[in-house]
């Protein structure tokens, strides 16, 4: 079980990193551990924005707290969302026994939540104002024999990468759900393609990086496609990028409102929206006999479990894990292959 981390755990005992209170961070590896030479992180988006919200968007004073939280816990685990986010460095060392695919000098994306990486910053993080999810930092970071990880791809420029690997999860999984929604409805939806017989996909949140993404892979999959949006701007967004055969506007925590903005129920619904709250809505807006994916880390389970059952709703609900097998190569495909979600990345990266 050495590959899991349990040495690193330093409070409570018996338990798994990504669970425990402490971890020890020190930078000297052991046999199958690997350090990383960080460069970057990019901090879950419900953390983040749960972060600037309490500290009214003051650079300074978000910038102190990640600091407090990676100095106390030994990791980037926020303690009110329970999400930490990822990161891109170089790999300084591979333990002899670690099964990573990686050698010293390898600029790499860890594929796993900083909620279970240890990490240490020696720089104060002077080169972040606080004001974007996207961090320079120094320091280092160390991953298990379990961990994932992926070497970065040379055509793309890193905080693009690092962008899309933070969301690689969503696209790879929708693309599952979809084709096996396919199989259940018959090969005849995918060839004929009719509005009356594709499975039907809506995504809440679909102008952000998860969304944008998911989108992408559900019409791909053959699925029509359906976004929920908070604003015009997102809109207009969304609808110049041609991602979506419908766009509306609502507020994802408002379960009528976005109920409406769907119309038909979906076959398929995405929750892509980093605000608590958004499970009843989700819910009502999918038809009976189908899939509700969970993708942020503002879920509530009790919520989303108790309001299917009040709703009488014959749905199956996913919490998506972030992995699924060959993830990061699935998003960076559709990053080169549709124009349309590399130009809204890039906007986003640009606008931070």
């Amino acid at each position: 079980m050495s590959m899991v981390g349990l040495r690193r755990v330093v409070e409570p005992a018996g338990v798994l990193p990504q669970a425990a209170w402490r971890l020890d961070a020190s930078p000297e590896i052991g046999p199958d551990e690997t350090r990383i030479r960080v460069q970057r992180l990019n901090l879950d988006a419900a953390s983040y924005r749960q972060l600037a919200e309490k500290h009214a968007h003051n650079g300074d004073a978000i910038r102190a707290e990640v600091l407090e939280i990676v100095g106390t816990r030994g990791k980037m685990h926020n303690p009110v969302t329970g999400s930490g986010g990822m990161l891109i460095g170089v790999v300084e060392e591979v333990g002899p026994e670690s099964p990573l695919p990686v050698k010293p000098g390898d600029r790499v994306a860890t594929l796993v939540s900083l909620t279970l990486t240890p990490l240490r910053i020696t720089d104060g993080l002077a080169g972040w104002d606080g004001l974007s999810e996207q961090v320079p930092a120094e320091g280092t970071a160390i991953l298990f024999g379990r961990s994932i990880v992926g070497v970065l791809p040379d055509d793309l420029p890193p905080e693009l990468a690092l962008a899309v690997y933070d969301v690689c999860g969503a696209p790879a999984l929708t693309d599952r759900v979809v084709r096996g929604h396919h199989k259940w409805h018959g090969q005849a939806s995918v060839e004929a393609g009719t509005a009356t017989d594709r499975v039907t996909v809506a995504v809440l949140g679909g102008a952000g990086k998860s969304g944008s993404l998911t989108l992408a892979a559900a019409r791909r999959a053959g699925a029509r496609t359906k976004a929920v949006v908070v604003n015009e701007a997102e809109r207009d967004a969304l609808v110049a990028a041609g991602l979506a055969d419908e766009v509306a506007i609502a507020d994802a925590r408002n379960p009528v409102a976005v109920a409406e903005a769907v119309g038909e129920p979906a076959d398929v619904t995405v929750v892509c929206v980093d605000v608590p709250g958004c499970e009843h809505g989700a819910i009502l807006a999918t038809a009976n006999g189908g899939t509700v994916i969970f993708f942020s880390m503002a879920t509530s389970f009790p919520a989303a479990a108790l309001g299917a059952e009040g709703l009488a709703a014959d749905v199956t609900m996913l919490i998506g894990n972030g992995y699924v097998p060959g993830h990061a190569e699935f998003a960076v495909d559709l990053l080169r292959q549709v124009p349309a979600v590399r130009a809204l990345f890039e906007a986003r990266i640009a606008a931070d």
